[in-house]
């Protein structure tokens, strides 16, 4: 991993930004779905509620932002750019923010006709997304910078994950329109591939480069960066041979694998919250605090998950708030007050040729102090989201009500620097008229 980046070969603004600002309002689509559909979406992960929040979660809000930090940093940090990457960015977030929204549909009204549509929509940008990653990982191969060959693993790994994810969603949403019989054991496989796979081995390749960076804390262990994202993957390779082997020992193969991939998550948690603790600033910013909360929800997968191991209960949904919500969520809620802020202050510094105190500084952007008020709600929403999968009936309300404040209050911070923006473009624009004026 280099700390070095090249600002120069980041795309366009839009690229990123429009998957990023997509991923708070399917947060606030999930929660006041949670709200209006109260206990029954908190009792079970099978239940209709559960499965359209689910997906309001995973694909409109993680996947979308994770592919646009993807494209923002993919170029900046490897020197590899997504093929085409305007039209990929606003292909694959009009596909995967319309076929989000149908499939929810088809979960809420038990409507088949909604689910091959949806398949097609989000199939197509999940493939769209691939395909453009691909091509520039091929394209660009000769240029990629020196360091970035361990974000890149990651990549290359998380991406082969998203395709199998997306094959395997076909599949259930053509059993879900009655084509297939629906399998639950498909329907595990969907959510390790997408979760551990997708969602986890990128987030950690993002965490190799933006934790040293953007947290000023020690490079992670070369091991880690080497072998953890290629562990993960072939653990659940293993396990997805092993779930269709037939053996006399599967159940105890397929414990040992699931052991191991707890064991890999465990790892990371650890060794990322020891950086961030023992970062060179003593003073923890906001980003901080997510990070901090992200690797902790991870780590507390281990005991939810031997609880539901050992038969004293049903955990998934636990399980579920606290690696989809807790974890990832979390992380990607921390990285985006790093990530706008100076995506916005590049842009508008970048083709200055005189310095102008009109533009303003990365950190003024979004102050941590405004950042910090957001983390409150987003902690209260965490922890009553756990609660309320333990006590569906007096907690889910609450939970529901507080992420969908957590959502808003990031909306309103993220439309304040964008004023910020345009007001400072304005601005800088009649700086440089007058800069330029000829003399009368």
């Amino acid at each position: 991993m280099q700390r070095a980046l090249s600002f120069n070969s980041s795309p366009d603004i839009s690229v990123p930004l429009r998957l990023l600002l997509g991923a708070p309002v399917f947060v606030l689509l999930a929660a006041l779905l949670l709200l209006w559909t109260g206990p029954s979406a908190m009792v079970s992960r099978w239940t209709a509620p559960t499965l359209a929040i689910t997906h309001l979660f995973t694909l409109g809000a993680l996947a979308s932002a994770m592919a646009g930090a993807m494209m923002q940093i993919l170029p900046v940090a490897t020197g590899i750019n997504v093929l085409a990457p305007r039209s990929t960015s606003a292909g694959v977030h009009g596909l995967l923010s319309l076929g989000t929204l149908i499939l929810a549909a088809g979960f809420l009204s038990d409507r088949a006709g909604l689910f091959p549509l949806a398949a097609v929509l989000l199939g197509g940008a999940l493939l769209w997304l691939a395909l453009a990653c691909a091509g520039g990982l091929w394209q660009y191969r000769k240029q990629t910078t020196k360091g970035a060959s361990e974000i890149l693993v990651a990549v290359r790994f998380a991406m082969v994950a998203l395709a199998v994810t997306a094959a395997i969603g076909v599949g259930l949403a053509a059993a879900w329109a009655g084509w297939l019989p629906l399998s639950r054991h498909m329907t595990n496989l969907h959510a390790g591939w997408g979760l551990l796979g997708w969602v986890g081995i990128l987030l950690v390749g993002m965490a190799y480069q933006v934790i040293p960076i953007f947290q000023v804390t020690e490079l992670y262990p070369k091991f880690i960066t080497r072998w953890l994202a290629p562990a993960i993957f072939v653990l659940l390779t293993a396990f997805t041979v092993n779930l269709f082997a037939g053996s006399s020992i599967q159940w105890e193969i397929g414990r040992a694998i699931a052991v191991l991939l707890l064991a890999a998550c465990l790892l990371f948690a650890t060794v990322t919250f020891q950086l961030l603790w023992t970062r060179k600033r003593p003073q923890a910013d906001t980003t901080t605090l997510f990070w901090r909360t992200s690797m902790i929800s991870l780590a507390a997968c281990a005991p939810v998950w031997l609880l539901q191991i050992s038969g004293h209960g049903d955990f998934t949904v636990t399980l579920g708030v606290l690696f989809i919500v807790g974890f990832a969520w979390s992380a990607i809620n921390g990285m985006m007050y790093k990530i706008i802020p100076f995506l916005l202050w590049y842009h508008l510094q970048k083709d200055l040729t005189i310095a102008l105190r009109v533009v303003p500084k990365v950190k003024q952007i979004i102050p941590d102090t405004t950042a910090a008020k957001q983390f409150w709600p987003h902690l209260l929403a965490l922890l009553l989201l756990v609660a309320a999968s333990l006590r569906p009936m007096l907690l889910t309300h609450a939970a529901a009500l507080a992420l969908a404040v957590s959502a808003l209050w990031l909306l309103w911070n993220i439309a304040g620097a964008l004023r910020l923006f345009r007001r400072a473009k304005l601005e800088i624009g009649e700086a440089l008229a007058t800069a330029t004026a000829p003399w009368k």
